[in-house]
């Protein structure tokens, strides 16, 4: 076997020279826009692929999962399947968080939609001005476009 072959084909797109030298020391190549596992694995990105993973789940008040949700139900389960540990409602939520402008928002930060003073609903973040949300009675959660500009941004801490 030689040394390009151990070099994994997604990874060789720098040059083949630096490859090949890579390869021969013993070393791995890290793509640009490739993460390694334990660092892309942070406490929101694992919260966003729960959501993303309660698909379809029916919306039912007052309801924490883990197969019917509420709006604050679904990011108080998804935050806490990855270790991080949330007040029951939208407003409570808001307020453990550190607020963020929508200029520094990630996915994963949560999404709180107000009324004036009033936070009434929760989602996560998913990127590209979509959450992922428990919309109402009569709905399922889902992805879905952000429909107003009365929102505020929350990172968990």
């Amino acid at each position: 076997m030689t040394a390009l072959n151990r070099v994994p084909s997604l990874m060789v797109r720098a040059s083949t020279a630096s490859a090949l030298t890579i390869a021969a020391v013993g070393g791995s190549i890290v793509a640009p826009g490739f993460a390694p596992e334990a660092e892309a694995a942070t406490p929101a990105t694992k919260a966003l692929q729960v959501a993303a993973s309660k698909k379809g789940s029916p919306y039912r008040w007052g309801a924490t999962g883990p197969h019917r949700f509420d709006c604050s139900g679904l990011t108080l389960y998804s935050y806490k399947k990855a270790g991080k540990k949330l007040p029951r409602t939208a407003a409570q939520q808001y307020n453990k968080t550190r607020h963020i402008s929508a200029g520094n928002r990630k996915a994963g930060d949560l999404v709180f939609f107000h009324s004036g003073s009033n936070v009434y609903h929760v989602g996560i973040y998913a990127g590209k001005g979509k959450i992922w949300h428990s919309p109402k009675s009569g709905d399922v959660v889902r992805l879905q476009k952000i429909w107003t500009r009365s929102v505020w941004y929350g990172r968990v801490k």
